[in-house]
């Protein structure tokens, strides 16, 4: 599986972890180019459903990440996201999908060098579980 080079795409927060992830490209710091942002207003407004359509669509994993809870530009949009993935994730494991594909994490404006740890780490962790093999199910 060394040739395997995971995609992974990651929901992100317009004004925390969307401003992180420019902040590490600006100060250009070693980040692997596997992610795929797609810039949400708010972590609150990431749907399971999306995370979901991801996975089938070919993603091998899907980052969620925002605001520090407590932190929220929306008050309480990181807490909805924190139990939509947390019941996802319960879920997950019943449609044949590793749990450990989805993760949620909090980065802040300024903290570049944590998104680009975050994104290293995820990469790595998803190379070894191999390629997600989900499949749409047959109605």
């Amino acid at each position: 599986m060394s040739d395997f080079e995971p995609t992974i795409v990651a929901f992100v927060c317009n004004w925390c972890t969307y401003t992180a992830a420019d902040l590490a490209g600006t100060s250009r710091m070693t980040q692997r180019p596997n992610v795929r942002l797609i810039r949400m207003m708010c972590t609150g407004m990431v749907d399971p459903k999306y995370i979901i359509k991801a996975l089938l669509s070919g993603a091998d994993a899907v980052l969620v990440s925002g605001c520090h809870p407590g932190d929220c530009h929306y008050i309480n949009g990181n807490y909805k996201a924190r139990r939509r993935v947390k019941l996802l994730k319960e879920m997950l494991s019943n449609f044949g999908i590793d749990p450990r594909r989805v993760r949620l994490t909090w980065v802040g404006a300024s903290e570049g060098n944590e998104f680009a740890a975050t994104v290293n780490a995820l990469v790595e962790e998803v190379r070894e579980l191999g390629p997600c093999l989900a499949q749409p199910l047959a109605v």
